[in-house]
């Protein structure tokens, strides 16, 4: 079995033909062991996406990503582009984990 992180990355590939695709593991940002796959920040440019809204670009990714999302992958952080919206882009960081894990 192929390492969670890898896997996003080979299915978005795929699906989407990225210009760009950056798929960063924030688990570490999270309360979970460590190693864990369970949390990722997805930055994906795509001509896939033209025409559409982000709320029907999300849906698109969550829909090639939904085996991951049934079992280890506990949250997305999603970053969608076209590739004309990609030139004036600005990825925020992700902000640190506020809860869980009686932290």
């Amino acid at each position: 079995m192929k390492p969670v992180q890898t896997q996003i990355e080979a299915d978005l590939q795929q699906h989407f033909a990225p210009a760009v695709l950056q798929v960063e593991n924030e688990s570490h940002m999270h309360s979970v062991p460590p190693n864990s796959e369970t949390h990722f920040k997805i930055t994906l440019v795509s001509e896939a996406f033209a025409g559409k809204r982000p709320v029907q670009r999300h849906q698109a990714v969550y829909a090639v990503l939904a085996e991951q999302m049934a079992g280890p992958v506990h949250a997305l952080a999603l970053h969608t582009f076209t590739p004309e919206e990609w030139q004036n882009a600005q990825v925020p960081d992700s902000p640190n984990c506020l809860g869980g894990g009686g932290k």
